[in-house]
């Protein structure tokens, strides 16, 4: 028998497209809570169109939509806000990242909703949140990367990069699913709902918290360094024989005595003055960077590992997505489910965080609208209505 999940008995109805809110909601139902995705009829949320990559069906989509109920609704139709206040008579919390603005227009501001729910939650999640000159401002993950000055020290020295994932969306994501835990521990003790204005722009400044300290004051920001740790060294990847790259760190003096003595085998190199500290061997990268790679030369990558294995040197493979799917850890852990999807069963992640209490709801990614019909008998519609609100293209 399942044990309670945490949030079992909580409803989320979610207005949300694209990664930042469908990953906080993803995170609720995990968890148990029942949520119940808002669509647009025929095409739904538009990032099941970003690609076809999980056999015919989107990547991005895939990932942040599992144990969710699809309810295709027309907002903009007057019928719709009948159905949205039913919804929310017995829902918990709301959650909506649409255009700024646009909630507000549809009457589901959290002054408007609060009157008739005072105990709903609403969780806005924008790019630049409410106020202020950006507030009206469009912003997607690769933006807000640039605008919060992330771009400005990632990448090498002469190009930025993005970062291979859509960090941004992430970061606002979890910031919103853990105010909204929050949100409902507060309601507990007060019986009245919050409101939760999430920031894209200030979830990734809080993430940039070194880098702006580093550059305190006006002082000089930490150099783009490629995969390379900016102000921490040897911290990054080194080739390896055989054309292989190893990444490796260290994190103290007594590690830096240690990598000298046992893994490059040159215990003179400690006493360097060049390399005597870690701000003298930051500075003086190139040629400490040159006497690594010239000691790695003729040594496999197995041979380094063990090296660095045997030092208690922290180290890691530079693994691709193939040899993340196949990674042993994750394997022995068996951290990989199964869930349903229109395509079939497909592998999952299980959640990070495990419980010797409860496991995580592994639910189905839903086609667009495959639940809306029992969705809309569980609020009382009868048969004819749930007809006719398909024959007039409400839902």
């Amino acid at each position: 028998m399942q044990a309670s999940r945490p949030l079992d008995g909580i409803t989320v109805v979610s207005l949300e497209h694209a990664i930042a809110a469908p990953f906080c909601t993803r995170q609720l139902a995990d968890m148990g809570a029942r949520v119940i995705k808002i669509e647009r009829p025929g095409s739904g949320d538009f990032a099941r169109g970003y690609d076809e990559r999980v056999r015919g069906l989107s990547s991005h989509f895939v990932w942040t939509n599992r144990s969710k109920e699809s309810l295709t609704l027309d907002l903009k139709r007057d019928e719709a806000a009948g159905v949205m206040d039913r919804l929310l008579e017995s829902a918990d919390v709301l959650v909506q990242n649409l255009a700024p603005g646009a909630a507000a227009r549809l009457g589901l501001s959290f002054e408007a909703l609060h009157a008739k729910h005072p105990r709903l939650i609403v969780c806005d999640i924008s790019g630049y949140g409410e106020g202020g000159p950006y507030q009206d401002k469009k912003a997607y993950d690769l933006l807000i990367q640039s605008e919060s000055g992330f771009l400005s020290v990632t990448g090498t020295k002469d190009d930025p990069v993005k970062a291979g994932c859509s960090i941004a969306d992430i970061a606002a994501g979890m910031y919103a699913y853990s105010a909204i835990l929050n949100a409902l521990l507060l309601r507990q003790r007060t019986g009245v709902g919050s409101r939760l204005d999430v920031s894209m722009l200030e979830s990734m400044v809080e993430w940039m918290g070194f880098p702006m300290y580093y550059a305190f004051d006006g002082a000089a920001p930490p150099v783009r360094a490629g995969a390379a740790h900016a102000s921490i060294y040897p911290y990054g990847p080194f080739p390896v024989g055989g054309g292989s790259t190893i990444m490796l760190g260290l994190q103290n003096e007594r590690e830096w005595r240690v990598f000298c003595a046992q893994v490059l085998r040159q215990a003179e190199l400690a006493e360097d003055p060049r390399f005597i500290s870690n701000s003298q061997r930051t500075a003086n990268r190139d040629a400490l960077r040159a006497l690594i790679v010239t000691a790695f030369a003729d040594l496999s990558i197995e041979q380094v590992t063990q090296r660095l294995e045997d030092a208690q040197i922290a180290n890691a493979r530079v693994n691709d997505m193939a040899g993340v799917w196949a990674h042993p850890q994750l394997q022995a852990r068996q951290r990989w489910s199964q869930v349903d999807s229109p395509a079939g069963m497909l592998p999952a992640l299980l959640p990070p965080a495990t419980s010797n209490a409860f496991t995580a709801h592994m639910g189905a990614v839903p086609a667009v609208g495959q639940n809306t019909d029992a969705v809309l008998a569980s609020l009382g519609y009868a048969p004819d209505q749930v007809a006719q609100f398909h024959a007039s293209e409400v839902v």
